[in-house]
């Protein structure tokens, strides 16, 4: 027999065998807190918020402490959070029933979004839109959390309140659901 062709049904068959590689884990900054956020052991990850936060009690607006505090303030939470070089703030664990979307509904009609969705913030401004390393990271993200849980929903905080939020700010949608290979009709 041609060694080519054993060669290349031996490849096909392994290429069935594997398993494909998983997107590897990002690494994450623990910076968790202690409000926002109620404990829960099980719970139904089905959907991925998408938000746009900034400090807007004075100093610098892209200060990741600063924007925790306001947090604080609202005793609300993200479960990430991504700062304007990359960096990705785990602020609680995903078990966890954090307290992000508000008053809200998936396209579906359901309601309590929080009990079923993971929170994440991009740090920006209403006039400037996510720095590229701010995508990649959340690209990663949300890919990682994709084949993590059966996720149902990627949307915008403005899909799921559309009458109180208009994030995420600046944010090229389509282009972003192209990269993380989720329809933006699911």
């Amino acid at each position: 027999m041609n060694s080519k062709l054993i060669l290349s049904v031996f490849l096909i068959l392994l290429s069935i065998a594997m398993p494909a590689f998983p997107t590897e884990e990002p690494e994450f900054i623990h910076k968790k807190v202690n409000f926002g956020y109620k404990t829960a052991e099980k719970r139904k990850i089905d959907v991925i918020v998408i938000h746009s936060v900034y400090n807007a009690s004075g100093g610098d607006i892209y200060d990741v402490d600063l924007i925790i505090k306001q947090f604080a303030r609202y005793k609300v939470s993200p479960h990430y959070l991504i700062d304007r070089e990359g960096n990705i703030y785990k602020l609680t664990e995903e078990k966890n029933i954090a307290y992000h979307a508000g008053v809200s509904c998936l396209p579906d009609g359901t309601s309590g979004v929080n009990s079923r969705s993971i929170g994440i913030e991009i740090v920006t401004s209403l006039d400037e839109a996510p720095s590229a390393i701010q995508i990649d990271a959340t690209v990663k993200l949300v890919k990682y959390l994709l084949e993590k849980y059966p996720v149902k929903y990627v949307l915008r905080h403005s899909d799921i309140a559309p009458d109180r939020k208009t994030d995420p700010w600046n944010m090229d949608w389509e282009a972003f659901i192209v990269r993380i290979g989720k329809k933006t009709d699911e």
